[in-house]
């Protein structure tokens, strides 16, 4: 049951939320001002705590779970040579990548700006590290690369635990929805640090 709530918490706020903070990214295309807008911007000041709130208060606690998790796990993949055995490994070590990657882009992107500079993160900013800064560009290629991952492994994994899918028909389309989730978030990511990257020529 526990296993169950832990999913279910990541999927139904940091799911949604992680597809629209993409989605809002590739406004970049549009440049600066709808970027800003999109990206850092709140109708209402409360708006921002409200979805704070309901972002980062879940990431913790699915943090906290999947740390547990991450310390109970049994690898068998030299026993069982099976491909779900490679998803269950890939899944815990994008975990710890995510983790990482989080972790900067959560302080360097929207609390340290805030908190120490009085404001959001300028898009010329992140636009100019983008492009001037390798290893920025890289630090975001594979973090996205491990939420797309994470995200859509994840939501196959609530899928079946919650029992939504049982049959071994539904299994093999649950199978080719995640891959096709899989390339679109990783698509909308990538698109969108291009697009970052373009700007900050």
């Amino acid at each position: 049951m526990r296993s169950r709530l832990g999913s279910l918490l990541a999927f139904m706020p940091l799911a949604v939320w992680t597809v629209m903070h993409l989605w809002n990214n590739l406004s970049a295309f549009q440049g600066a001002a709808a970027w800003q807008t999109a990206v850092t911007e709140h109708a209402h000041p409360l708006a921002q705590l409200f979805t704070s709130i309901i972002v980062l208060l879940p990431l913790v606690l699915h943090t906290i779970w999947g740390l547990n998790r991450l310390r109970t796990a049994r690898v068998n993949v030299q026993n069982y040579t099976f491909f779900a055995n490679l998803k269950y490994i890939l899944q815990r070590l994008s975990a710890v990548g995510l983790m990482a990657f989080l972790g900067a882009h959560i302080w360097l992107a929207m609390l340290h700006p805030r908190l120490q500079e009085g404001h959001a993160e300028p898009f010329a900013e992140i636009a100019k590290e983008m492009h001037h800064h390798t290893p920025t560009l890289v630090v975001y290629s594979l973090g996205t690369l491990a939420v797309a991952y994470h995200l859509a492994n994840g939501i196959s994994t609530f899928a079946m635990g919650w029992g939504l899918v049982v049959s071994r028909r539904a299994l093999k389309k649950l199978e080719v929805a995640t891959y096709g989730v899989f390339v679109v978030l990783l698509a909308m990511s990538w698109a969108s640090i291009y697009a970052l990257w373009s700007a900050g020529r």
